[in-house]
């Protein structure tokens, strides 16, 4: 059976509205979906980092709740597991402080097999900052080796500072080993500022060859492949965009298994089969932002998983 392989931060969100905390959720688009992925029965693995904390306790009970497999996260001692405080009034933009401690030596994982066809997504500043990068670029490399399908999500979480300039080699590196590349208009802004999703994929990552699917402030997906550009509009009326693009994501792999598109399809599927494909993220997405844990429901995904194919 095909592996599902998500890489990236364990981080507890705290939502403050008027500076009153309203709810907290294990955040991340990398973990959402990937526990929407669990919930659907697929084997899934989360590679990710957290302390043997009580808020470290919550965030692996929230994997295994949803099915998934936790003995790629390494559980450290010496810190505590991340917290982001988000900050939300009316009128304003919100506002995130990031807390946490990491030790000096981290990101120990036991890494999970890759097979040729798995599905390894990545991203946030697990790709780009040390010391995770640059074990984690190794992983990548050999996923790209054994064909599989490997998905980047370039974004980072908004209130993490970084010297943009310094990471880029990263990210262009990141770019060369992915099949898809999965982005949002914060994205783009964060590392390439004052440009829009055309000129990002015709500078910047056209070169190295993946998919490009770009999602705007208004949840519409534009796919960029070679000299095609299709257009997918939707129609969104939610204020959880983590949700949302947690749900797309994983309705894109859900896409991609039920569909039996593989590592040698993904490079000349057509547009009218991409809109397909993104037809049905789009209703994962929808699913997804209603919930408060920014998962697919376990009814969503009942419906979902009877039409699998047998592996």
């Amino acid at each position: 059976m095909r592996k599902i392989i998500a890489i990236g931060e364990s981080i507890l969100d705290t939502i403050y509205q008027d500076y009153r905390p309203v709810r907290s959720f294990v955040g991340g688009r990398v973990s959402n979906a990937a526990a929407s992925l669990g919930e659907l029965g697929l084997p899934v693995s989360m590679v990710s980092e957290c302390c043997t904390d009580k808020v470290g306790d919550w965030v692996v009970e929230f994997f295994k709740s949803h099915n998934v497999d936790t003995n790629s996260i390494d559980r450290y001692t010496d810190g505590s597991t991340p917290l982001a405080a988000i900050f939300s009034q009316d009128g304003e933009e919100e506002k995130i402080v990031n807390y946490g401690v990491y030790p000096s030596n981290r990101f120990n994982v036991i890494w999970p097999r890759i097979d040729e066809d798995d599905i390894v997504l990545f991203g946030s500043y697990y790709a780009i900052d040390t010391p995770q990068r640059e074990r984690l670029f190794d992983l990548l490399s050999y996923a790209c080796e054994r064909k599989a399908i490997v998905i980047y999500l370039p974004g980072f979480q908004h209130g993490t500072q970084f010297n943009v300039t310094k990471v880029m080699p990263n990210i262009l590196e990141n770019f060369e080993v992915s099949t898809i590349v999965v982005d949002h208009d914060k994205d783009i802004n964060n590392m390439f500022p004052n440009q829009d999703s055309d000129k990002v994929y015709n500078n910047h990552i056209k070169f190295y060859g993946p998919t490009y699917v770009h999602i705007n402030s208004n949840e519409n997906a534009t796919i960029y492949k070679g000299i095609d550009k299709t257009q997918c509009p939707y129609t969104c009326d939610t204020s959880n965009h983590l949700g949302w693009q947690a749900g797309f994501i994983a309705g894109m792999i859900y896409e991609f298994i039920a569909r039996g598109l593989r590592w040698g399809d993904i490079g000349i599927l057509s547009p009218e089969k991409w809109k397909e494909v993104v037809k049905g993220a789009f209703e994962f997405a929808a699913n997804s932002a209603s919930s408060e844990d920014n998962c697919i429901s376990p009814d969503f995904a009942r419906k979902k998983s009877a039409l699998l194919p047998d592996q």
